[in-house]
Parts: structure tokens; C-alpha cells; sequence
């Protein structure tokens, strides 16, 4: 008995001051994983959360460019805990950095060469989760990047009375997106399997991440997304939803029309969590598509990620870039007229297809189109030449002395209206990538109305105040003259360069601009729509800034000063797009002319003008012929018509049945009398 109480008593004695196990060494390669494993033994048989666990775990490593290492430590069960990934930037080393839970730092907030005690990304409780930590724990060292291989110097992980804790995510008001990929590290590409589950109850109830899954329950195809996105530490990814099969298949998420190609956008360096979804929600009340987006919270293998944000990819599809589909045996006659869609943007990996502008940028750098629909690896020989020639024939007339001219200019090719609409959208949140990257375009049949459109909307996340180079933080200026601000780089077309020398085009901004600050771009407007998504993460943004701690500090490229808070965040965001809005209200150029007729009807009036519910049109006419009265908005989607029989003299209708409510703006009333036809512009109240 005595020998049985002496063993106790050491064994009491022993764990009440902890136990550190030491780790061997190893070279960290360019694009590979190391994997160092530890054999613990001698431990109790379980570690918890109160009494006795996992307390510590410290590493030291000699690497150039820390942002492209990561490490994870994994326990005996199998449980990963990431420690680190995508810090440090360009700086060097890990010098005697040990990770705690009662930290008071996160190693998201540390810098180069992290020495000292952080808090890792993923709470180091998770491990203290009642099971034997007798066995082989493993540290996993990854390098992402090529041409700075290193060394994992030292290791540990120790054990004690003061074990690491952790609050597990329980509920949340926004949808819940649970993605268990089996411990398996998500590529760059190609996608791996993996099983998602998506809880949502609706607008004003608590999700919980125990409920059944009954928004999404099967498998996925998952990949990193993202380029230099891809080198936070909170990562996007792309997805395609599959059957129980592997089979991509075509499936409702959270309300958003069926298609297979889904991205889960973090918005890691946007503390607003709110910059594209602001922007994409102005295009849509624009008449314009652009990615429909569901604000939810993410678990990853059982570790919080923080929030994120379900968007629509963009392709082509009835509910998404409505054009038609555009088959290998399109390739003579109408049917090769369309549909396109092109982007402008980097060549960079897998997306360099495409072809260079005859025309180049205003600091003589090239602009290259890069084929997104169809794919580049199966767009035949003849779309390519016919897209390449329709665009430079666009580009040939708007460089033209005649380019202004709306029968033989630029006009003849383009819908300027959606140019006009991404103008705006462009300047008023100063995208600092506007207009050069991440630009699309696209064009449907010549039957179906085929002209250049611009759009859809994309990748915001540095706009509206979010980017402190190149003037992204000067609320003065002009984006679309980005050469003058920021030479060198990628540089915009000088499409809008060339257009706001036309007089027609000036004008047609101005109104443009005058209405929708009187609507959806108003102070008002704008500020009600970022409150409403402020309150609405509300509870979650606690969540995600304690997950991803950067309130008050710096993350590139947000600009000072740096608000300490959220509310700070917001308020600074207001603030600016206030000072940005005013600017372009004193700067912006041209006439609005309500009432403007083209081709002009005898005696051709409307009234009132502007108008609230019902439009009242009055003409001469010779009454040879039946009168067709159509309301277009600036799109050039009708709206509304009438027709009225042959009557000579004085003719008058009126426009007021309408499918839906008409929203505020300007419009236009195509009066067609034989061969005669006569425009003229009106606004809605």
C-alpha cells in the first residue's frame, strides 16, 4: 500500500508543474509539406478543458517570406489545430514562438520575427477535448511558394494543470456553412471532395450548428480561390455542389436560383464585411446582374472560420449572365454572334488565354482580353476570331475622328448605357482595381440585341475606401485616369477616356448620375443600406474579429487612420462616401435634358414631366398609320406600350398599367408612326 501511495504521490506531483515534449528538426522545401512526428507517452489517459491538458506549444523557424509558410499542429485523434498560416509578409523567421490559449495577442496581430506568446488561428482547446494524448502528435510545416526553402528549427508541446481552453461557436442569425474535407489541406486547385452542410431557418431565427442540416447536406468539390487574396490567412474558396455520387448537379443554396459553381468569399482585409455586397446589390437595383450574395458563418473541420460570404460565380446562365449558350457548332451566320463573355485582368497561371488590344492604355502598356465564357479550352478557332474582330471593330470606331457619331462610332457597337452605369459604380466607390482588373464585359447574338455590355460588377473588396495606394483612400480624382495617378502596372482601357468626349455620352452620365443620387445613390440610401448590414452581422462581426483579431491594426491595403473599432469602421466608411459622393456631384460633367426628342413627331409633348404615376403623351398625326408607344428604361428593356389607331389631328394616351411599380429614374418613350419614330426622354418621381 505504501508503494502504491508513493507512486500517486510522484506521479500528482510531476503533473502539477507539466510535461514538455521536444520535437526533432527538418528542412521545409518549396511546395511541400513537412511533417515532424512526436511520440508522447506517460501522460494521463485523457486531457480536458479544467484539470490537466494541452498548455503550449512553441516552434522556432528560419524562412525568408514567412507569409508563404503555415503549420498545423495535429493530435493523436486526429484533431488539426492551425497555428499560423499567410503571416508576416515578405519578413523573415519564427523566432522562439510559443502559442498559449490565455495569450494576449493573436499571432494575426504579431509581426516579424513572431518571438514571444501569441494566440494561434485556431484555439488550442480543441485538442483538450477529453481524449489520450498517449501517442503520436504531429507538427505539419507547409510552404506554399517557391525559392525560399528553410528550416524547422526546434519544437514543443507541453502539458500541464493550466490546460488551453476554448468557447465553441453555438448559433448564430445568419446561415451556418459546416465543411468537413476529413483533415485534408484545401489546394489552390484542383478541387478535392469534401461534404458540406448548410443550417438556416430564415430570416429572424437562431441557427444552430446541431440542428439538421436542412438547407445543404452532400457533397462538394472544393478549391483555395484567389490571387492575392489567396495569401491571407483567411482563405475563399470555390465550390461545386455534387450528388452523393461525386456527379456535379445543380442545386438551390440558401434561396439563390440552381446552378453547380458557388464561391465562399472571405472578407479578411474588408473589416466592413460589407464592400461587395454593397456593390453588387447597387448594380441589381440598376437593372444590371451582378453576383446575388448571403452573408453566413463558417466551421471548417470543426474549427469557427469567422464570417463569410455565399456568392453566385459568374457564368453563363438564365439566372445569372443571361445570354445564349454558344455551342462548338456555332461558328458560321448568327449563331457565332454570340454569347461572350470577356474579362479584363491579369495573365497570370491557367487564366493567360486570350489576345492583346490593337489599341493600348494611355501610358502605351498593353491591354489584354482574356477569355472567360467560352472556357479557353474549348472556344473554337472561329468564335475566337469573331470576338477578337467585334471588339476591335468596336475599339477601331471609338478611336475614330468620327467616333461620336451614333450611327458609325462607338454606339454602333455598345450599349453605352451599361458603360455609363459602370462608370458610376466605378467612381463613386473609387475601385482602385476599377476599369483593369477584374473587368468584364460580354456580348450577345446580333438577333437578340447583340452589342457590347459592360458587366458584370466584380471584386470590390479594395473600392470604397479600402486601399492606400494608387489614391485609393483620395476621395478626389478620377479612377478611370488612373495613369495619371498611378503610371506603371496594369492600366485601364481609355474606353471612358475617349466617350466623355462625347458631348451625347456627357450628358447621359450627368442624368444618370442627377437621378440615381436622388434614389439608390443617395447619403441617405447608401448609409440606411450599410446600417441595415451592420446591424445584421451584428452578433457575428464579435465573432469574426475575435477569430481574425485586426480591428485597429493594420491589414494591407486599408488606409489611414485606422479605426479601433467596429463602429469606428463604419463610421469612416460613411464618412468617406459622403466626401466621394459630393465630389463627384461638383465634378461631373455634362447637361441632364429631360424632354430631349430625337427624329422629332410634329407637336410630340409629354406631361407631366417628371411624372409619378400615370405619363400622358400627345402628338400630331397624319392618321395613315397605327401609332406604337413603347417605354424603354435606360437599358433599353421595354417596360411598358400602347397602340393606337389611325386618327388625324391631335392624338393623346396615356402610360399608367405598368407589370411592376416602376422604380425612380430616367426612361425613354419611342413614339413609332409608320416610318417616322421620335424618342424622348422622362423621369419617374
Amino acid at each position: 500500500m505504501k508503494t502504491i501511495l508513493s507512486s500517486l504521490a510522484f506521479v500528482s506531483s510531476v503533473f502539477s508543474f507539466g510535461q514538455t515534449f521536444n520535437g526533432t528538426s527538418g528542412n521545409i522545401q518549396d511546395n511541400q509539406e513537412l511533417v515532424k512526428s512526436l511520440n508522447v507517452s506517460g501522460l494521463p489517459s485523457t486531457i480536458n478543458q479544467t484539470t490537466f491538458g494541452l498548455e503550449q506549444v512553441c516552434l522556432s523557424i528560419t524562412h525568408t517570406w514567412d507569409a508563404d509558410v503555415s503549420a498545423t499542429l495535429e493530435a493523436p485523434d486526429g484533431t488539426q489545430i492551425m497555428l499560423f498560416s499567410a503571416i508576416g509578409g515578405s519578413d523573415d523567421d519564427f523566432d522562439g514562438t510559443c502559442f498559449r490559449g490565455d495569450a494576449s495577442i493573436s499571432i494575426v496581430s504579431g509581426s516579424a520575427p513572431f518571438s514571444g506568446i501569441f494566440k494561434p488561428m485556431n484555439p488550442l482547446g480543441v485538442a483538450n477535448n477529453n481524449q489520450n494524448p498517449n501517442g503520436t502528435w504531429k507538427l505539419r510545416i507547409y510552404d506554399s511558394a517557391s525559392g525560399d526553402e528553410g528550416t524547422l528549427d526546434s519544437w514543443s508541446i507541453t502539458f500541464g494543470n493550466n490546460p488551453a481552453t476554448y468557447q465553441p461557436f453555438v448559433s448564430s442569425n445568419l446561415p451556418i456553412v459546416i465543411l468537413n474535407t476529413n483533415n485534408q489541406g484545401i489546394p489552390d486547385e484542383p478541387k478535392i471532395e469534401a461534404q458540406m452542410k448548410m443550417i438556416d431557418h430564415g430570416p429572424g431565427n437562431i441557427n444552430y450548428v446541431t440542428d439538421f442540416p436542412n438547407a445543404y447536406n452532400n457533397k462538394i468539390g472544393i478549391e483555395r480561390r484567389g490571387s492575392t487574396s489567396g495569401t491571407f490567412p483567411q482563405k475563399s474558396y470555390g465550390f461545386e455542389t455534387r450528388d452523393i455520387n461525386g456527379t456535379q448537379k445543380d442545386t438551390v443554396l440558401l434561396g439563390l436560383p440552381a446552378e453547380h459553381d458557388w464561391i465562399l468569399y472571405a472578407p479578411y482585409n474588408d473589416k466592413s464585411c460589407m464592400r461587395n455586397i454593397l456593390t453588387y446589390e447597387l448594380a441589381n437595383k440598376m437593372q444590371h446582374y451582378a453576383s446575388r450574395t448571403i452573408l453566413c458563418e463558417l466551421v471548417l473541420n470543426g474549427q469557427y472560420q469567422g464570417i463569410y460570404t455565399l456568392m453566385e460565380k459568374i457564368k453563363r446562365d438564365p439566372n445569372r449572365v443571361d445570354i445564349a449558350k454558344l455551342l462548338p457548332t456555332d461558328i458560321v451566320g448568327d449563331d457565332l454572334t454570340g454569347g461572350y463573355i470577356i474579362k479584363i485582368d491579369k495573365v497570370t497561371g491557367s487564366n493567360n488565354d486570350g489576345w492583346t488590344s490593337n489599341y493600348q492604355a494611355a501610358d502605351n502598356s498593353d491591354i489584354n482580353f482574356l477569355y472567360h465564357y467560352p472556357k479557353s479550352d474549348i472556344i473554337e478557332p472561329q468564335q475566337k476570331d469573331y470576338i477578337q474582330a467585334y471588339v476591335d471593330s468596336f475599339e477601331t470606331a471609338l478611336a475614330s475622328p468620327s467616333f461620336a457619331n451614333p450611327n458609325t462610332g462607338y454606339r454602333k457597337y455598345s450599349v453605352p448605357e451599361t458603360f455609363i452605369d459602370f462608370f458610376i459604380l466605378n467612381e463613386i466607390s473609387k475601385n482602385v482595381d476599377g476599369y483593369r482588373l477584374s473587368t468584364f464585359f460580354h456580348k450577345e447574338k446580333d438577333s437578340k440585341g447583340g452589342k457590347l455590355r459592360m458587366g458584370p460588377m466584380w471584386d470590390f473588396n479594395l473600392a470604397w475606401w479600402n486601399a492606400d495606394y494608387c489614391a485609393g483612400n483620395d476621395y478626389t480624382g478620377w479612377q478611370y485616369d488612373f495613369s495619371n495617378t498611378c503610371p506603371g502596372g496594369w492600366q485601364p482601357p481609355t474606353w471612358w477616356a475617349r466617350m466623355l468626349e462625347d458631348p451625347w455620352f456627357q450628358d447621359e452620365l450627368k442624368c444618370r448620375w442627377t437621378t440615381l443620387r436622388q434614389t439608390f445613390l443617395s447619403n441617405d440610401s447608401l448609409y440606411a443600406k450599410i446600417d441595415s448590414i451592420a446591424q445584421y452581422i451584428d452578433q457575428a462581426k464579435d465573432r469574426h474579429f475575435e477569430q481574425w483579431p485586426l480591428l485597429g491594426i493594420y491589414t494591407w491595403p486599408n488606409p489611414s487612420p485606422i479605426p479601433a473599432d467596429y463602429p469606428g469602421e463604419i463610421a469612416a466608411f460613411k464618412q468617406w462616401i459622403l466626401d466621394r459622393a459630393t465630389w463627384i456631384d461638383n465634378h461631373i460633367q455634362g447637361t441632364c435634358h429631360l424632354g430631349l426628342v430625337e427624329e422629332e413627331i410634329a407637336s410630340l409633348s409629354v406631361y407631366p414631366n417628371p411624372f409619378n404615376e400615370e405619363l400622358h403623351i400627345s402628338w400630331f398625326s397624319t392618321g395613315m398609320s397605327n401609332t406604337q408607344i413603347k417605354l424603354f428604361d435606360l437599358n433599353g428593356r421595354k417596360i411598358g406600350s400602347v397602340e393606337k389607331s389611325p386618327a388625324y389631328g391631335m392624338n393623346e394616351v396615356k402610360l399608367n398599367q405598368f407589370s411592376s411599380p416602376l422604380s425612380s429614374g430616367i426612361y425613354w418613350v419611342e413614339i413609332q408612326e409608320g416610318t417616322s419614330i421620335s424618342r424622348i426622354k422622362v423621369m419617374k418621381n
